[in-house]
């Protein structure tokens, strides 16, 4: 039997070394810029909106609440695209604070409408200015054309 030959050594090529990043093709990706934009958002949202212990998305539910009061738990889904079991903890856990109540639908005797509480308001109130607040800051380069183009822009997306 023949002795297995020894294996020859090969002295592998340097890897240059990375000095700047090329985005150039992943800044041509609609996705790719719109999470960029969103997670630069939604990161300053989220420091912004901890003193009022609110995440992006029960900001979302609570101001749909104070703009459409008695809105029902269906069409806060539908709106958010919430699933209805996540959004009855969150609703839970709302009420637990204070901020909403429940009350029958006027309209639909199967439905409930959800109201914000006094304590609730308050909180909006404050929240919905902070909002507006980061809005200004995250926008200050653009134009006030350019922010409703944008705004106009990315709403025909998904709406």
């Amino acid at each position: 039997m023949k002795a297995p030959e020894s294996p020859i050594s090969v002295i592998p090529e340097p890897v240059p070394a990375v000095d700047e990043v090329d985005t150039s093709y992943l800044e041509t990706l609609m996705g790719y810029n719109a999470t960029r934009a969103s997670l630069k958002v939604i990161e300053l949202f989220t420091k912004r909106m901890a003193v009022y212990e609110l995440r992006h998305v029960d900001f979302s539910i609570l101001s749909l609440i104070t703009h459409n009061p008695g809105i029902t738990s269906r069409q806060l889904c539908g709106v958010l695209g919430i699933l209805p079991p996540n959004l009855v903890g969150k609703i839970s856990i709302m009420e637990k604070r204070e901020l909403v109540s429940r009350r029958p639908h006027p309209q639909d005797g199967r439905a409930v409408g959800l109201y914000l509480t006094e304590t609730g308001a308050k909180l909006m109130a404050d929240a919905e200015r902070t909002a507006t607040a980061l809005e200004d800051d995250v926008t200050q380069k653009l134009s006030a054309t350019e922010k409703k183009t944008l705004m106009r822009l990315l709403q025909k997306i998904y709406l």
